[in-house]
């Protein structure tokens, strides 16, 4: 069996700018992950039985009690062709106030419910009302998506692992959590991560990767896709969707964190999505604000103050540059798995792809 690779593995290097520690949303310091991953059976589908590919990621701003502690939010829906849950108020009010959760379509609500369980029971909110960030994309080719396996102790394990000192070093990525049935580009996808880092402020991005057709997939601009058209099984794959989570730790306003997220689309397309019309593309960025931009503003060439906001600019090439990253660390990393009625999702072949950056110049 190939081994399995993130990009930078076997030198690709996307972009300009530097990774962290981890190359990993995890590099903006108190940011936790955690996933549970459910795989059962095997077989023709029967829906509430089997087989079963799902599971829950979840990703925490802080360590805290995000609650009590909530952190500055923004949600950019660029195709909202999807069932996520407590969007709304984040645009609305600014804030998050629940950990965000992601997993397959149809276990959305499952979820959500165990997500508010979660927030009473183990952080102990008195509130009586609270908002759960819940995210999704579709991963029926390969799980029994109607028959909603996730349980209440798979989104509470997630959160376990989110809130723990693993869950701040290095991210599992490809075929995990809410990843685990996901599809990329008529190859496996999943679960991606990647992060920027300079002196004035940290970035990172995790991606849940389920769209895209193989003729269009790039890789550092390199049209990947087409010269894998011969790998197979193949399988029809719609558009379908992502999700994007950005975290930052500059102090940033709700709505420069809207702008922010807006950007990471930028990256998003640059691996060959269009947006779809039953893409659900959502963007939910997030600030730990640790950090003050006034050192960010000093270091530009030029400035005319806070109200002159050019001290994004490497933000956003930050946020770009993590997003594309991160989308082929979530196809390098996956591998083959085979679901329900026999469905395939190859992993896309490292050895061919390096190859091909090879020809086009690019390692």
């Amino acid at each position: 069996m190939e081994k399995r690779a993130r990009a930078r593995d076997i030198g690709v290097k996307i972009g300009m700018m530097k990774p962290g520690e981890y190359n990993a949303i995890t590099d903006v310091d108190g940011v936790g992950v955690g996933h549970s991953t459910i795989i059962e059976g095997e077989g023709p589908l029967i829906v509430g039985k089997g087989p079963v590919r799902t599971g829950v990621t979840a990703i925490v701003p802080h360590q805290g009690n995000i609650y009590e502690e909530k952190v500055r939010a923004a949600v950019y829906p660029y195709n909202a062709y999807g069932k996520a849950i407590g969007l709304l108020q984040v645009i609305h009010m600014g804030v998050i106030e629940t950990p965000i959760l992601l997993t397959d379509t149809l276990n959305t609500w499952i979820v959500a419910d165990a997500l508010v369980d979660y927030m009473y029971e183990v952080m102990g909110v008195k509130a009586m009302s609270i908002n759960p960030v819940v995210g999704e994309t579709n991963g029926s080719y390969l799980n029994d998506s109607i028959g909603r396996h996730v349980r209440k102790q798979h989104v509470f394990e997630s959160l376990k692992k989110a809130y723990s000192p693993g869950g701040t070093g290095p991210v599992e990525e490809g075929n995990v959590g809410g990843g685990t049935p996901m599809s990329g580009f008529e190859f496996k996808g999943g679960i991606g991560t990647s992060s920027r880092v300079t002196a004035e402020f940290s970035l990172g991005v995790l991606v849940q990767l389920n769209f895209g057709r193989r003729k269009d997939l790039r890789i550092d601009g390199v049209p990947v896709g087409k010269e894998l058209s011969d790998v197979k099984p193949r399988g029809v794959q719609a558009s379908n969707s992502i999700m994007v989570v950005v975290a930052t730790d500059l102090k940033l306003t709700s709505r420069q964190l809207w702008k922010i997220a807006k950007r990471a689309i930028l990256g998003v397309a640059r691996t060959g999505s269009y947006g779809g019309v039953h893409s659900g593309d959502f963007v939910i960025a997030f600030s730990t604000s640790k950090r003050d931009v006034e050192p960010l503003l000093e270091s530009m060439p030029s400035h005319s103050g806070l109200f002159d906001e050019s001290f994004l600019d490497p933000v956003y090439r930050a946020t770009v540059e993590a997003t594309e990253e991160a989308i082929v660390n979530a196809l390098f990393k996956a591998e083959t798995m085979i679901g329900r009625d026999y469905h395939v999702r190859t992993a896309i072949p490292l050895d061919r792809v390096k190859e091909i950056m090879i020809k086009y110049g690019r390692i």
